[in-house]
């Protein structure tokens, strides 16, 4: 069964094809909640968040064929809610790797890495959930500022900074 026919009938209530589309988002949701917030247990509560507010209101979706950009939205939504409630909280570090090297990574390409995740740890959430949907996720920046529900003019001058912030990171990292 195509997407759309699931979001429809689980937009008419039914449990076990809002199950099905849950279940196929799930990791991508996870990976994507990950890198915005470098957190995995604010992460899962940003996933379960966003599935719970999906459930709730999509009975309200009017385009469902664009039912993975609209998740995607109330994902980045629900990670800035989890980073604001963050801010109020002390902070917890665990230290994991985000990614298993592949065989026959280099040192170097490991050090590249960890200097890159270092800098866009550095970066505000909200530019930070820009640069995870156009560079991680693919979108192209007009449909990430749509999710942001921001401006395409705000979302290429957030973008601007966030790059600028993240070069200026990685400079003063590897100087």
């Amino acid at each position: 069964m195509d997407q759309r026919a699931l979001v429809e009938r689980a937009a008419r209530g039914d449990h076990d094809a809002f199950a099905v589309l849950a279940t196929a988002a799930a990791a991508r949701l996870d990976s994507a909640a990950r890198l915005i917030l470098r957190d995995p247990e604010l992460a899962r509560d940003a996933v379960q968040n966003t599935l719970i507010r999906a459930w709730r209101d999509l009975p309200g979706l009017r385009a469902p064929d664009r039912f993975d950009a609209w998740l995607h939205r109330l994902l980045v939504n629900a990670s800035l809610d989890e980073a604001r409630r963050r801010k109020r909280r002390p902070i917890e570090l665990e230290v994991m790797e985000i990614d298993q090297p592949a065989a026959g990574d280099s040192s170097r390409e490991l050090a590249d890495r960890d200097l890159v995740e270092r800098a866009l740890n550095r970066l505000e959430p909200e530019h930070r959930a820009l640069v995870v949907l156009h560079y991680y996720l693919g979108y192209p920046l007009p449909d990430a500022a749509s999710s942001l529900g921001i401006s395409l003019p705000a979302a290429k001058s957030r973008l601007h900074r966030a790059m600028q912030g993240l070069r200026r990171s990685m400079v003063e990292a590897s100087a």
